[in-house]
């Protein structure tokens, strides 16, 4: 491996890529940033040397010339709860080892030196072998954000075969019984999340989370899903909250774009409260399901983004399932709620979500979802209707919305009726 880094032989001290770069090299993935760590420093050392000071909580730098960030060699003690509740100790005594063994875990704690070669002192190399994500040591338990940062890491990497050592979920579920968790940011869990939401398989960034336990902390509206069970007919997969899996890995294999990722993480929230006496049916979930997804964006403090888009897949999924035997009306209510005429890239997530929410049903997912081409030509079609034809026929306010309505009436029943031939 290669440090590919501007040459330091003029400093009076060691710097060392550490971290993801390290990790992402050995596994041949590509790398998008390096991170470094010095050893036998100090703060006023890099300055001189022309780094630029970034660090708000503990010293790190950008490079004068990389602008790549340098973090002086540092330990950490707990001193109270939470992720803050550290006391941070940085002087040219601190080892390399020593700040690597406050890492989460084995396959990011190591490094490579000016000469490519690693420096390895807790076995990532052969955890990386194993597709193993394992605790480097017992203070792993110190931090609650680390129970995310596992889950997400598991998200990132499943593809590849890996799992979670069994003794770092046991160190995970130690930290829920805690109630470390209840001290993290929304912003933080939101931020952990998404960054899980930007994975090929999501599912397992909440199943792991369910596997130790947090889960049902850390987003109980999900939790509420287990156990919830569905009409075989229709859903052969399970119940609820595997079909939620299901959608989202689903959502992630047809589209990058994360907003509808997260609709489709949202989209049956309202099933989970369902009473018990009506299963496996979940009459009106759609729109029971509005509120709980308006709290859970709240909670979260996810942008507009985000939030409008989860809120229509919620309201308007289970139409979109129906699309060939629906009335031209119920469509434009559809295609209205959702800002399709005013919003494209809105609509396109709506379908991505519809989509994967069709699909999401494991060996029994359909090929093909002709309800979601035909609610795309129904907006085409209704976009067709030349407004300014109708203004030189001399409609105006109210009269000219009554015809631009009809007209769309007219353009999407002539579609239905294809479709249904």
């Amino acid at each position: 491996m290669s440090l590919n880094q501007t040459p330091l032989s003029d400093f009076p001290f060691d710097a060392y890529q550490v971290g993801g770069a390290v990790r992402d090299g050995l596994l041949g993935l590509p790398i998008k940033d390096r991170d470094w760590v010095v050893v036998g420093a100090t703060e006023s050392a890099l300055i001189d040397a022309g780094f630029r000071s970034i660090g708000a909580d503990f010293p790190v730098f950008l490079h004068p010339e990389t602008k790549e960030e340098y973090a002086l060699a540092r330990t950490e003690a707990k001193t109270g709860p939470g992720y803050h509740g550290f006391a941070v100790r940085f002087d040219p005594s601190v080892t390399l080892e020593e700040d690597l063994s406050r890492r989460d875990l084995t396959v990011n704690a190591m490094a490579l030196d000016s000469t490519g070669d690693i420096i390895d002192p807790f076995g990532g190399q052969r955890d990386l072998k194993k597709g193993l994500l394992r605790h480097v040591s017992d203070a792993f338990k110190e931090d609650p954000l680390r129970v995310l940062r596992v889950a997400r890491f598991h998200a990132r990497f499943a593809q590849l075969g890996f799992s979670v050592a069994k003794e770092t979920i046991q160190l995970m579920a130690q930290l829920v019984d805690s109630g470390e968790l209840d001290h993290l940011t929304q912003e933080r869990v939101w931020l952990e999340t998404r960054k899980a939401l930007e994975t090929d398989t999501p599912s397992y960034y909440f199943k792991t989370l369910d596997q130790c336990g947090a889960l049902a902390v850390i987003f109980p509206e999900l939790a509420a899903l287990k156990g919830k069970h569905q009409p075989e007919k229709y859903h052969p997969e399970g119940d609820a909250w595997i079909h939620t899996l299901l959608v989202i890995d689903q959502a992630a294999h047809i589209s990058d774009d994360i907003p509808a990722r997260f609709a489709a993480l949202c989209h049956d929230l309202g099933k989970g409260q369902t009473p018990e006496h009506t299963l496996p049916h979940h009459r009106g979930h759609d729109v029971v399901g509005v509120p709980i997804a308006e709290a859970l964006c709240d909670r979260l403090k996810v942008s507009n983004i985000f939030r409008s888009i989860a809120l229509s897949t919620v309201r308007y999924h289970m139409l979109s399932h129906h699309t060939p035997k629906l009335k031209a009306k119920t469509i434009i209510k559809i295609l209205k709620g959702i800002n399709a005429f005013r919003n494209e890239t809105a609509f396109e997530r709506f379908l991505i979500a519809c989509q994967a929410d069709m699909q999401g049903r494991g060996e029994a997912s359909p090929d093909t979802c002709p309800e979601i081409e035909i609610l795309r030509q129904c907006r085409q079609a209704c976009l067709e209707i030349s407004v300014q034809t109708l203004q030189q026929q001399g409609l105006r306010g109210e009269k000219l919305g009554q015809a631009i309505h009809k007209a769309r009436i007219r353009a999407i029943s002539a579609i239905i009726k294809r479709s249904n031939q």
